[in-house]
């Protein structure tokens, strides 16, 4: 297979040529802009799997840009930043990101969140294997990746859908968040912050609880993950 593309987008020259050079490396393609508007023209001309991106340009917000480039085709976003703030992280992955790192950073993670992002899969699996899931009025179908709720389409970011499936895929069970992680991200180690599985947790419950205070759907089990809670026959 050819090397993955990959377009690293940061006004900072020593964190983007150090990142250049260093997944230039390892047989990536790679592709660097310095503010918001070289980044969107060489994306259109260089099509790359994988954008790494700044949050702060001096042009542009990456959580813009990160959202206009999933318009136009369905690339990875990985995206840096110096916050730490789980707001800022919150408002990436609504935008679409699929994972945050924050400056600094070791190149060695870097290079291991790469190749996780790149390993995933947003491609339909077959309804043989995965059936729509239907809890009362909320049904959420694999096939064409959409939540309903009460016959309404709910919008949602294709991480906070895979999170959401397979929470629901194991009712009743206790999920921990390494073992979230390691299925829905596909990381085989446990790597950074994970509190990420805490945040998207955050961003499912607003779109699928009716008192997002109190979580009927979606039980927090304290210092250790979470558990998917169908509703009772009278709460259907």
């Amino acid at each position: 297979m050819p090397p993955a593309k990959i377009l690293i987008v940061d006004d900072d020259p020593a964190i983007r040529n150090l990142i250049l050079r260093f997944l230039s490396q390892k047989n990536y393609q790679m592709e660097a802009a310095d503010n918001g508007k070289s980044a969107l023209e060489i994306f259109a001309q260089f099509n790359p799997d994988l954008v790494i991106l700044d949050v702060n340009l001096p042009d542009a917000l990456g959580y813009n840009l990160c959202e206009e480039m999933q318009k136009r085709t369905d690339v990875f976003v990985l995206m840096l930043t110096s916050r730490t703030d789980t707001e800022d992280k919150a408002t990436g992955f609504r935008k679409g990101a699929d994972d945050y790192l924050t400056k600094p950073f070791d190149l060695q993670e870097l290079e291991f969140r790469v190749n996780a992002i790149l390993k995933r899969q947003r491609m339909v699996t077959p309804s043989t294997t995965k059936q729509t899931l239907v809890f009362g009025n909320l049904a959420i179908d694999p096939e064409r990746r959409e939540v309903t709720l009460g016959g309404n389409i709910v919008q949602f970011t294709a991480l906070e859908f895979d999170l959401l499936y397979f929470l629901a895929s194991h009712p009743g069970q206790a999920l921990s968040r390494p073992k979230l992680i390691s299925e829905v991200w596909d990381y085989s180690e446990i790597v950074g912050d994970q509190r990420v599985v805490d945040v998207h947790i955050g961003q499912i419950r607003k779109k699928i609880e009716v008192d997002v205070a109190q979580p009927s759907l979606i039980k927090t089990i304290r210092g250790f993950g979470y558990r998917f809670e169908p509703p009772s026959a009278e709460e259907r």
